[in-house]
This record gives C-alpha cells, sequence and structure tokens, in this order.
C-alpha cells in the first residue's frame, strides 16, 4: 500500500526548493559587490580596447 501524503504540503515543499533555487542563482547573479562589478566592467573594457587595437582598417 502507498503511503499517504498531503498534497498541499508536497506542493508547498516543492514550491519552496523551485524558490531556494531561483534564489541560489540570483545570489550568484546579483550578489557582488560595487568593487567586483567595476573590476569586471574594466576587465571587459580593457579586453575589448585590446581587440579594437588588434583590428586592420
Amino acid at each position: 500500500m502507498a503511503e499517504i501524503i498531503n498534497l498541499n504540503k508536497a506542493r508547498k515543499a516543492r514550491a519552496k526548493a523551485a524558490a531556494a533555487t531561483q534564489a541560489d542563482a540570483n545570489r550568484a547573479r546579483f550578489g557582488r559587490s560595487k568593487a567586483e562589478r567595476a573590476a569586471e566592467d574594466a576587465e571587459r573594457a580593457r579586453a575589448q580596447k585590446l581587440l579594437d587595437d588588434a583590428k586592420r582598417d
């Protein structure tokens, strides 16, 4: 015989797990300090300038 489960609790647990996964993704995406963002922007600009300087006219 199958185990009896409360469907409302199962639905809420599944939603909570999905929210936790989304929160982890958001922390990785937006949870950086201003200095980290500035360093990444500077690196991106440096790489773009290096690429542009290497282009031939």
